[in-house]
């Protein structure tokens, strides 16, 4: 007599692997990539290929999600030495043999593709320096903090030297967070930050002077005197490096309330806009939705980024809580210093925003955090009790 075997259901087979995920994470993920999609829609129809190369990177960020969420918390604790010494390397490759492209020294090219390894430090940081703390819980003194300034200093300093100041900022706000998270006390805290409001407070003042034509900065390049004086005054040069700038708040602002409406946006789509559907691509979204439509945009990050908290903190040991919480408040700080370049509150720096912005790399970056933090929370709830 022949035994017929029946395979399970294909969702049976499934469950397994989403059984412990954060539902309501999710939820926020999933809210957010279905308003990126719709922006992208509106700004980019118009683009051959642009819409579809962003469906096509989100589907392959939630690949990398899922997958990044099977690896158990101690499997990719093991993995912090390695992604960060293979980041590290890669950047020295950088430094020796990268590829220059607008007087910026930051791709590699390997043959098959071309990659900017600062970007891997944006996960290997955060990883590498949970892992340090982790491996010292119980004992954190002074010596194991100023290793990770250390190990901190090293990538900073490298991308620094591509030059590539945005992104060296945000690899330092990542291993800055699991520094401060790591429980560095409140008096080595607030010293720099009085320093950093002196100097912003000083540079306002001194601005005729200190961006007055030929003077020389000399601790930052010339682009980066120029973003800083065009932050401070767009006018100075409104139909150059302000323009950006410029447009962005006209688009903010014709917006209104309720918005021009859905693929409406004139600003937008008579390319008043600049980069329209990556670095400016919160112009676009305020000008059809308006003043609504952006504190429904605050709204959902502002749950997903306490979604993600909520996933720091009930996490069962060291790493899974500095991880989680440092790669969460990253993508806070992302969309932060995206929205505020684009309002002229920030200067012009090459940040997406999260889940809206065009950008292979980024969106599989964002994958890959977004896999770390669901594999946090899992581990948590399928411990048995």
């Amino acid at each position: 007599m022949a035994v017929v075997l029946q395979k399970p259901p294909l969702l049976s087979r499934l469950a397994p692997l989403v059984r412990g995920f954060d539902g309501r994470f999710l939820l926020a993920v999933a809210l957010l990539a279905l308003i990126g999609q719709g922006v992208m829609w509106s700004v980019a129809y118009d683009i051959p290929g642009r819409y579809a190369d962003h469906l096509r990177n989100l589907l392959i960020a939630a690949v990398v999600m899922f997958a990044v969420a099977q690896i158990p918390p101690q499997r990719l604790q093991a993995l912090a030495v390695p992604t960060y010494a293979a980041g590290v390397v890669l950047l020295v490759a950088v430094e020796l043999f990268g590829i220059t492209r607008k007087g910026a020294q930051r791709w590699l090219d390997l043959g098959v593709i071309t990659i900017q390894p600062s970007e891997i430090m944006k996960i290997a940081m955060p990883l590498m320096l949970a892992w340090w703390f982790q491996r010292g819980e119980g004992r954190l003194q002074a010596r194991e903090f100023a290793v990770a300034l250390g190990l901190l200093a090293v990538p900073v300093a490298l991308i620094l030297k591509q030059p590539d100041l945005g992104t060296a900022l945000l690899v330092a706000a990542s291993g800055l967070f699991v520094i401060y998270l790591a429980g560095l006390s409140w008096k080595l805290i607030v010293p720099p930050l009085l320093l950093g409001a002196v100097g912003i407070v000083t540079l306002i003042v001194m601005e005729p002077q200190w961006c007055a034509p030929g003077v020389d900065w000399v601790v930052l390049h010339e682009y980066q005197r120029q973003r800083v004086c065009t932050l401070l005054d767009p006018t100075r040069d409104p139909l150059g490096k302000g323009f950006h700038i410029l447009q962005g708040l006209i688009a903010i602002g014709s917006g209104g309330l309720w918005g021009k409406g859905f693929m409406q946006g004139t600003q937008t789509h008579l390319d008043f806009v600049p980069e329209r559907s990556t670095d400016f691509i919160f112009a676009a979204f305020a000008e059809e939705f308006g003043f609504v439509g952006v504190l429904i945009l605050l709204a959902a990050y502002t749950y997903f980024i306490a979604r993600g908290l909520m996933l720091a903190a009930e996490a069962s040991t060291l790493f899974g809580r500095l991880l989680a919480g440092a790669l969460i408040w990253v993508q806070a700080v992302y969309a932060f210093v995206n929205m505020g370049m684009v309002s002229g509150i920030l200067p012009v720096v090459g940040v997406p925003l999260p889940f809206l912005s065009y950008g292979g790399t980024a969106m599989v970056t964002l994958g890959a955090s977004l896999g770390m933090m669901l594999s946090v929370g899992r581990h948590k709830r399928l411990i048995p009790t």
